[in-house]
C-alpha cells in the first residue's frame, strides 16, 4: 500500500512539475506528464467512488480532482486516504472491544433496572450502551465545572492530592502559565513516587517546546506523543486525539471542552473572555475514563496498565441518574456520538438546546434539527459572534438559512468566545465532553463524551445555557438572508470544503 501512496505523490510532483515547466521540457513530455497525471486522478476519482463513502463527500472530491487536479491530489494525500484508518484503527478497536466484554463478563457492568426513565429515556441508553459499548453507572457523581476558572482551580487542588498516579490526555496542551503550573506539580508527584502518564496530541500541540518535555521526562514522567506531527505529508495527520481527560488515582476524572492554556483563563486578548464547560467525575463512570485513557496509552506505547489498582475507583452514593462515559473515533464505523446526538435529537418531546463552537453537520443532524424544529419543538443553537477559525465558521453560516427557514432560533454569543459543546435534550438530558457538531468530531477526531440522564449536572447545564442567552444577539433571518454576495459566495465554498475532511 505504501508502494501506491509513494505512486500517487510522485504523480502529484509530475503533475505539478507539468503545469510549471511544460515549456521547458517541450510538448511530448508535457504530454506524456499530463496523460499519466490524468490517469491518476481518474483512478483516485474511482477508488473514492468505490469507497461508498457519504455521497456529498463523494462529490466533493471528485469535483475537487476534477476542477483542480494538482490541488486535489494534495489534499487527498494528505486528507483523503482511508488506508491508514483501516490499517492501524480496526486493530485498536478490536482491542478496546475486548477489554470492555472481559470487564463486562467480569461483573463490573451489573445489569441495572431503567424503570425509573421515561421510555424515550430508556431507548436512548440502550442505544447508547449497544454503540458505545461502555457500562451506564448509577453510582457515580458529576460536577459541572463553568470557565476555566472554576475547572483549573479544582483540578490543581485533585492533582495536589494524588498519591498513587496521575493520568492525562490532551489535544492542546500550552508551556504558558497554566501550563507550567500543572507541569510543576506533575514534576513534583514524579518526584515523590506517584505514577504520572502525560500525553498529548502531536498536532494539536506541536508547538510545545521540546525543552519543556525533557524537564518532565527527567523528573520521571512518562510523556508520550499520540501520532507525529512530523508526519505532515501522510494521512495520519487527519486523525487526532482530540480527547481531554485527566484521572487522578482512579477516583477523580475530568471530561469537557477545556484543553490547557492561558486562553481557556480568558488570558488572551484576541479571544477575549472565554466561554467553557468542564465536568469532574466521581465513582464508577473514572473506570471507564481510565480504560480509555489506559487503552490510549497502550495504543502509543504498548504498555498493558489495567490492574485492579487503577480500576477500582471508591463508588459515589446512587442519586438517581445515569452517566455514560462514550469514546468515538475513527478506530469506530458505528458512528458513535454522531448517532447519539442524532438519536437525542429525534426523540426529544419538548425542546433541543444545542451549543457548539463550529457547526458543519451532516444531512442526517441537519434533517433532525431541521425536523424538530417544525414538529414545534424549541430547537436553540448558541454559537460565537467571533471566530477562531475562519473556514470552519464561514461554514457553519451556509447551514443557517435552512434552519432559519423552519424556525430553529441561532443565538450568537457576544461576550467573548463560545467553546462549549453542549447538547440539551427536554431539559432532562444532555450530553457534554470533546464533541463539536462537525464532520471532523463526528468522523476524523479520538472524542470522548458524557452522557447524562436526570442527574443533578443536567439542571446546571440548562441554568448556564439559560444565563448564556443572556449574553448572545439572535440571528433575524430577513437580515441574515440579505448579505453580501461575497460573504454568500465564501460560505458556499468553504462548506464546499467542509466534507472533503
Amino acid at each position: 500500500m505504501r508502494r501506491g501512496i509513494q505512486a500517487v505523490f510522485v504523480a502529484a510532483l509530475l503533475f505539478t512539475f507539468y503545469y510549471f515547466s511544460f515549456g521547458f521540457f517541450g510538448k511530448t513530455a508535457g504530454t506524456i506528464v499530463s496523460i499519466f497525471s490524468t490517469l491518476t486522478v481518474v483512478s483516485l476519482g474511482f477508488m473514492i467512488f468505490m469507497e461508498n463513502r457519504n455521497p456529498s463527500s463523494t462529490m466533493a472530491w471528485i469535483l475537487l480532482l476534477a476542477l483542480m487536479p494538482v490541488v486535489g491530489l494534495f489534499f487527498y494525500f494528505l486528507f483523503g486516504q482511508n488506508y491508514f484508518k483501516r490499517r492501524k484503527f480496526d486493530k485498536k478497536a478490536e482491542q478496546d472491544l475486548k477489554i470492555f466484554e472481559r470487564l463486562e463478563e467480569g461483573g463490573v457492568r451489573i445489569h441495572q433496572d431503567l424503570s425509573d426513565f421515561n421510555p424515550m429515556q430508556q431507548q436512548l441508553l440502550r442505544l447508547s450502551q449497544r454503540l458505545a459499548r461502555t457500562p451506564i453507572s448509577f453510582s457515580s457523581e458529576t460536577k459541572i465545572l463553568t470557565n476555566g476558572k472554576e475547572t483549573f482551580s479544582t483540578l490543581l487542588q485533585e492533582l495536589q492530592k494524588a498519591k498513587h498516579h496521575i493520568h492525562m490526555e490532551y489535544y492542546i496542551y500550552r508551556a504558558d502559565d497554566i501550563g507550567t503550573r500543572i507541569q510543576r506539580i506533575l514534576i513534583e508527584k514524579a518526584k515523590a513516587g506517584v505514577h504520572v502518564r502525560f500525553m498529548y496530541d502531536a498536532w494539536g500541540s506541536m508547538q510545545l517546546p521540546k525543552s519543556f518535555l525533557q524537564e518532565m521526562s527527567s523528573a520521571g514522567v512518562q510523556v508520550v506523543a499520540y501520532g507525529s506531527s512530523k508526519a505532515f505529508f501522510l494521512s495520519r495527520v487527519n486523525y487526532r486525539n482530540h480527547r481531554k481527560i485527566v484521572v487522578v488515582d482512579g477516583n477523580v476524572g475530568f471530561i469537557g471542552g477545556l484543553n490547557v492554556g492561558d486562553e481557556y483563563l480568558s488570558r488572551n486578548s484576541a479571544y477575549g473572555f472565554w466561554r467553557d464547560t468542564h465536568m469532574s467525575v466521581k465513582g464508577e463512570a473514572v473506570r471507564t475514563l481510565q480504560i480509555i485513557f489506559l487503552q490510549d496509552w497502550h495504543y502509543m506505547t504498548g504498555e498493558k496498565v489495567l490492574e485492579a489498582e487503577y480500576l477500582s475507583p471508591l463508588l459515589a452514593e446512587q442519586n438517581g441518574g445515569a452517566v455514560q462515559i462514550i469514546p468515538s473515533g475513527p478506530d469506530n464505523d458505528r458512528r458513535t456520538l454522531k448517532n447519539i446526538f442524532f438519536s437525542m435529537i429525534t426523540s426529544a418531546q419538548k425542546s433541543v438546546w444545542l451549543a457548539t463552537p463550529y457547526f458543519i453537520p451532516d444531512d442526517d443532524i441537519l434533517t433532525s434539527l431541521r425536523v424538530a424544529a417544525m414538529s414545534g419543538l424549541d430547537v436553540r443553537i448558541l454559537f460565537p459572534a467571533k471566530p477562531d477559525k475562519w473556514l470552519p465558521f464561514l461554514a457553519s453560516h451556509s447551514y443557517f438559512p435552512a434552519l432559519l427557514d423552519v424556525g430553529v432560533q441561532i443565538y450568537e454569543y457576544e461576550k467573548g468566545f463560545l467553546h462549549s459543546k453542549l447538547l440539551i435534550i427536554d431539559g432532562e438530558v444532555a450530553t457534554i465532553g470533546t464533541a463539536n457538531m462537525d464532520m471532523r468530531s463526528f468522523h476524523l477526531n479520538f472524542e470522548v463524551n458524557a452522557l447524562l440522564v436526570q442527574t443533578d449536572s443536567v439542571q446546571r447545564i440548562v441554568s448556564d445555557f439559560e444565563r448564556d442567552l443572556k449574553s448572545t444577539k439572535q440571528i433575524v433571518p430577513d437580515t441574515f438572508m440579505k448579505k453580501k454576495i461575497v460573504e454568500r459566495f465564501l460560505e458556499s465554498l468553504a462548506r464546499l470544503m467542509s466534507p472533503l475532511l
